[in-house]
């Protein structure tokens, strides 16, 4: 067991982003295309946390030409470049999957102040 931790802790990052379920996060994201490289962002609401550890994930959630779609995030992994706070959420759930059903404004999440 010991083995597996000391494994895993190698390649997790050391700084960890400070990010909560409901808050609007912009994640830079590294894509390979062919022989180049290039860094692409992706701005939406955090609906999910899971796991923990190296396995840690968030899913984030954004609406672009009136059609939401959702991608899952490996926080450790050494592809994702940045992750920044744009707005935090208040909410009282640790999972905000009804937003997948609401559209428009009702789709939105209270800012904290």
């Amino acid at each position: 067991m010991d083995l597996v931790k000391a494994l895993s802790e190698q390649y997790m990052k050391a700084e960890v982003p400070q990010v909560h379920v409901g808050d609007t996060v912009r994640v830079s994201v590294k894509v390979k295309e062919g022989n180049r490289e290039r860094i692409q962002v992706f701005e939406g609401i955090i609906i999910a946390r899971r796991h923990g550890g190296i396995n840690e994930t968030i899913t984030v959630r954004r609406i672009a030409y009136n059609v939401g779609y959702e991608k899952v995030f490996p926080i450790h992994s050494p592809n994702i470049v940045s992750v920044e706070t744009v707005r935090r959420g208040k909410v009282r759930r640790a999972k905000l999957y009804y937003l997948r059903d609401r559209i428009g404004k009702q789709a939105k999440v209270k800012e904290k102040l």
